[in-house]
């Protein structure tokens, strides 16, 4: 079962149900597959900070999980909101970065969700300066801490 074709065929009947004029294109040239969505409604689509967005991508793995466990998680981006966002969002932490290396001052980020918090993990995992964590409690907006791996003595 082709896993991407599955989700289109969700997500393509979820917003005709919704009464949306769209196209969805599929990219998996990434390591998580994408579909794109495109749209003149994009901002009804998209949201107040991406939330619905990141509904509809939520809901959309949740019914592709229930038909195939082992199907991957596949994102949802509405006329490339989404990768500008996290473009925007990694340009933050590079710079971010950049002041802790010069000053040697742990800093926080402004809160972020379970995804974008991902996103930033996993662009400082191999920086041979900086590491990254968040705190472990149950709260849905973290804020993630930028501090030197090899702090001065």
């Amino acid at each position: 079962m082709n896993h991407i074709l599955v989700a289109k065929e969700i997500l393509d009947t979820m917003l005709g149900f919704l009464g949306f004029a769209f196209t969805i294109e599929i990219d998996t040239s990434r390591d998580e597959p994408c579909l794109h969505i495109f749209t003149a409604e994009g901002e009804f689509l998209i949201g107040n900070d991406g939330d619905r967005i990141d509904d509809i991508q939520y809901l959309l793995n949740r019914l592709l999980q229930t038909r195939d466990a082992s199907a991957p998680r596949v994102r949802v981006d509405v006329n490339h909101h989404r990768s500008m966002d996290e473009d925007q969002l990694l340009e933050e932490a590079d710079r971010v970065a950049k002041r802790v290396i010069n000053t040697g001052q742990s800093t926080k980020l402004h809160p972020l969700n379970s995804y974008h918090r991902r996103i930033v993990h996993n662009h400082f995992a191999d920086h041979p300066q900086v590491k990254t964590w968040s705190p472990s409690d149950d709260a849905r907006y973290k804020q993630i801490t930028i501090s030197l791996k090899n702090p001065p003595a």
